[in-house]
């Protein structure tokens, strides 16, 4: 496919990074921020202005939209999608997206902060993209690609088949989510508002990756009720719930891995937040494993721990609630790969060498594949996520798009 939409999806990324859509798990609502929603409506409208059909915004945040088949036969119904919000890991306000054109090779200082240095040193997949556009944030944000270069993908190839007719395709179904990065993006209502036999996110990162074994994930919550007492009356009374806190979490990397210590397919126990008093704390987990049992047994694991410090104080409580997030999707499409074949294909025929590798995290992809429709997650070249060094390339993207497009001929084909 000749087609080059670099200018396109240069341009989309561009503004939609600048909308502030980061998502917060403590809100009940759905999308949990209400600025989720801008870059969502605005979808809206632009789906429409492309003629795309049936263009709905559910009452549960998520964006859908048909690009009608254009040929007569059945064929299977495909979808493609993204999610909106950023990661709450990492500052999100006042992202201003840079591009650094023609890339020479060489280190990119970020001027809002020039200590963040993105360096070839450290990433040789940087070092193969000289002569691409890199896009960035200007230091002091995440870029947030993950997952706008999805959308902005998508938008391109939804553009692009609604332009051509002559195209032929089976019916596609576009579809944008909320609150992917809270573990909140797939709404139970969504796989049959979908109505598809098979999906594909793009949430992926370097060229050529078609992912189908993604971490199973669970959530773990600890509380912890101390005695609170006035500290000039604190002797022998006092229960300080910070210090029992405290001997939880450092107790916890000497018997098991931590996201800074695993990799391949090790799981961890992550703590990523904390909050309370000598009166009452909590502690907030995510467990993550590509082996179901393995996560069950960091979950036991997590339990144990918490069961052994409260006994070295009976008048605290603790209590350990755990609840899924996701599963990997491999438990599924490995009976039958064939979407996972055809985008193999698909990158091929745009003479792309495809490679498939366990993703550590997950996708809505994931949550799908759960609930009955197969979803591997395909490439945008999203690099460094989560935090002030993340980038991408425009040409990873636009060859997203070629690949997107071919995938949608290849599905009219069986």
């Amino acid at each position: 496919m000749v087609h080059t939409f670099d200018q396109e999806v240069e341009a989309r990324l561009v503004r939609y990074c600048r909308i502030d859509t980061q998502s917060d798990e403590t809100s009940p609502i759905s999308p949990s921020t209400a600025n989720q929603l801008d870059l969502l409506r605005l979808l809206v409208d632009e789906l429409r202005e492309i003629g795309a059909s049936d263009v709905t915004l559910t009452d549960y945040g998520a964006v859908l939209a048909t690009i009608p088949a254009t040929i007569e036969r059945d064929s299977p119904v495909v979808a493609f999608l993204a999610h909106v919000d950023t990661s709450p890991a990492f500052n999100a306000s006042g992202v201003k997206p840079i591009v650094h054109r023609h890339y020479d090779g060489g280190d990119i200082v970020l001027p809002d902060d020039q200590q963040q240095v993105l360096s070839p040193k450290h990433s040789a997949y940087l070092g193969s993209k000289t002569g691409d556009e890199i896009i960035t944030s200007s230091g002091t944000t995440l870029l947030g690609a993950d997952d706008k270069a999805g959308a902005a993908i998508i938008m391109a190839m939804a553009r692009h088949l609604l332009a051509n007719p002559d195209l032929p395709h089976s019916p596609i179904r576009v579809c944008f989510t909320p609150d992917e990065e809270i573990g909140r993006g797939v709404h139970p209502d969504l796989p049959g508002d979908l109505g598809v036999d098979v999906a594909y996110t793009l949430d992926g990162g370097p060229l050529g990756e078609v992912v189908y074994e993604t971490f199973s994930g669970d959530k773990a919550v600890v509380h912890i009720d101390g005695v609170s007492i006035h500290t000039g009356h604190a002797k022998g009374e006092l229960v300080n719930a910070l210090y029992l806190a405290s001997k939880i979490v450092m107790t916890l990397p000497q018997v098991t891995l931590t996201p800074e210590t695993a990799s391949d397919r090790q799981g961890f126990i992550h703590l990523y937040h904390m909050n309370g008093t000598a009166a009452a704390a909590d502690l907030h987990f995510i467990l993550r494993d590509f082996d179901d049992e393995l996560l069950a047994a960091h979950g036991k694991l997590l339990r144990q721990v918490c069961e052994t410090v409260q006994a070295t104080e009976p008048r605290s409580a603790i209590t350990c609630d755990i609840t899924p997030q996701y599963r990997n999707m491999r438990n599924w499409l490995e009976r039958d790969m064939r979407p996972v074949d055809l985008a193999r294909e698909a990158c091929r025929r745009c003479g792309i060498e495809p490679f498939s590798a366990p993703t550590r995290g997950g996708t809505d992809g994931s949550r799908l594949t759960e609930m009955g429709v197969p979803t591997p997650n395909l490439f945008t070249g999203m690099q460094n996520i989560h935090g002030p060094l993340e980038w991408i390339s425009v040409q990873d993207m636009s060859r997203a798009v070629t690949v997107c497009l071919t995938l949608a001929q290849l599905g009219s084909e069986q």
